[in-house]
């Protein structure tokens, strides 16, 4: 709904870039965090498929079990993480220190796989994001920088919380790193792609991108708009309601602009199958291709491939448009985030060039 690039932008005009430096860093991480394992999917479907085996020993393990039940309801006897899990739950919120320390207690504490952890997290979180979450996890177990684990200390959390917790002998005083492979190496970024803006065409939204306006005001021959909802899809449990609700705000919102830049009502996502009603709506609307905003590796992008094969199948083709900020920053995403951030600069230059141009 708000993209990094508006954001640093409303910083630029009011602040220079070394004065907002460290603001802007902070932006550009979900940016890389994306980028990282856009070039590293398979980082993500080892996390996945390790869920799904995580759950099916969940019904063999009772010990196990009844340890995983107890933290995500929070009853774990630990206050500070047992407040955290039931503010998670009500509100989907969690501030960036909490989540750090809930994730350190639930892998050296706890002693619970942190697949997970990442997996209750990705379930009760408004703002859950499968790269910023799967990796920020795994930078705690220290998989992510090898051998770097970040320990929930008593006294770092007395003095943030400013003395409402303070946990002393009640946490793992030692943090080893979790075993598991080297991250893989990195693959080629996505390159963009072009529609014809002579075919007949339908735009799909979809949750991971809910900011159409480039491709509304790109000029082609849009007929119909509808959308494709993959929340459930974040996990094989059941998504929390407040996520739910907030994915409806967004898709609600999302509505009211695009119709009003539109002119035109968008379409009902109809029907038990998502993929089935975007492939009966293509059909409907008599479209030959499918332009979305391009869908970053997580649960979302994992349901465009199979969609992608069901319209092919009608003789329709979904076309993934590649924002510019990702195109310019992804590619820079090979190593870590200092490697990364020294191309900020040149990131921004470029973005401000290629806005220049337009103009």
């Amino acid at each position: 709904m708000i993209l990094e690039e508006e954001v640093v932008s409303a910083v630029l005009r009011r602040h220079s870039l070394s004065s907002a430096d460290k603001f802007i860093q902070e932006v550009f991480w979900r940016t890389y965090w994306k980028g990282w394992l856009e070039l590293r999917p398979t980082v993500w479907r080892d996390y996945r498929e390790r869920v799904g085996q995580l759950i099916d020993e969940l019904d063999r393990d009772a010990g196990l079990r009844d340890h995983w039940q107890a933290a995500t309801a929070g009853e774990t006897g630990i206050e500070c993480f047992d407040a955290w899990a039931h503010e998670l739950i009500e509100t989907g919120y969690l501030h960036n220190h909490a989540r750090m320390w809930f994730a350190s207690i639930w892998i050296f504490t706890l002693k619970l796989p942190w697949e997970l952890g990442a997996d209750y997290f990705l379930r009760h979180l408004l703002d859950g994001d499968p790269a910023s979450n799967t990796l920020s996890w795994r930078w705690v177990a220290g998989l992510q920088t090898r051998g770097k684990t970040y320990l929930a200390g008593p006294g770092n959390i007395a003095k943030y919380t400013e003395g409402r917790f303070a946990p002393s002998g009640r946490l793992s005083a030692a943090a080893r790193p979790v075993d598991g492979p080297p991250p893989p190496k990195a693959i080629a970024p996505p390159e963009p792609t072009s529609w014809n803006p002579e075919l007949p065409t339908g735009l799909l939204l979809t949750e991971e991108d809910l900011h159409p306006d480039f491709l509304l005001a790109s000029g082609g021959r849009i007929r119909s708009v509808t959308v494709f909802r993959a929340t459930e899809r974040r996990s094989p449990l059941r998504v929390s309601p407040p996520v739910r609700a907030f994915v409806d705000g967004a898709f609600s919102d999302a509505h009211a602009r695009v119709q009003d830049r539109f002119q035109r009502p968008i379409a009902p996502a109809d029907g038990a199958d998502p993929i089935e009603s975007v492939v009966d709506w293509a059909r409907a609307a008599g479209v030959r291709q499918v332009v979305t905003a391009y869908v970053p590796v997580g649960p979302t992008a994992d349901a465009m491939q199979a969609l992608t094969q069901e319209l092919a199948v009608h003789e329709i083709a979904l076309v993934p448009a590649l924002r510019s900020w990702d195109q310019l920053s992804w590619p820079h995403a090979t190593r870590g985030f200092f490697q990364f951030r020294q191309k900020i600069p040149a990131i921004l230059s470029a973005m401000a060039g290629a806005a220049a141009s337009a103009a």
